[in-house]
């Protein structure tokens, strides 16, 4: 009897709780605030609209969308890893993905995957992950890798720019 008893008032008081959660004002259906007019644009920009199934097959990129990746990385990491033959090349993301190679004068093939990810000539804008047919190689042999992409970049730079 006691728990019916303190079920009620525990009813009312969340009757009351989810009745303080509403906003206090009420609009008719159909009417639309600024703030609403305002959210639509903005989906408006952000997605074209499709009329029909046949729009999904037309273009709707941004043609002004660039991606960036830095040329002379790119060129640069090509140079040093020519002994590798390039199995995927993603110059969209970036991404140059070697077979495996035995560099010049050494006995061990590796491969190698470079990932250029910013266009800025800097040594946080390269990562090399390199591996031999055991698994992965220390990190800093890779990163000896990646220093010498570098280097060979800003050679590029200078030469391109006739300094």
């Amino acid at each position: 009897m006691s728990t019916r008893l303190l079920r009620i008032p525990v009813l009312i008081g969340l009757v009351l709780t989810l009745t303080a959660c509403g906003s206090g004002m009420l609009r008719p259906a159909g009417v639309r605030t600024q703030e609403d007019e305002q959210r639509l644009a903005r989906i408006g920009q952000e997605q074209p609209q499709r009329e029909t199934i046949w729009d999904l097959f037309n273009p709707t990129d941004n043609p002004n969308t660039t991606v960036e990746v830095n040329k002379y990385l790119w060129v640069a990491a090509q140079d040093i890893l020519d002994f590798m033959p390039i199995e995927a090349v993603d110059p969209f993301t970036g991404v140059i993905v070697y077979g495996y190679g035995t560099p010049p004068g050494g006995g061990t093939a590796y491969r190698a995957t470079v990932y250029v990810q910013d266009p800025a000539l800097e040594a946080r804008s390269i990562r090399v992950a390199l591996a031999n047919r055991g698994g992965p190689v220390p990190r800093a042999t890779a990163r000896a890798i990646e220093d010498a992409i570098l280097t060979r970049a800003r050679q590029l730079r200078i030469q391109d720019r006739g300094l």
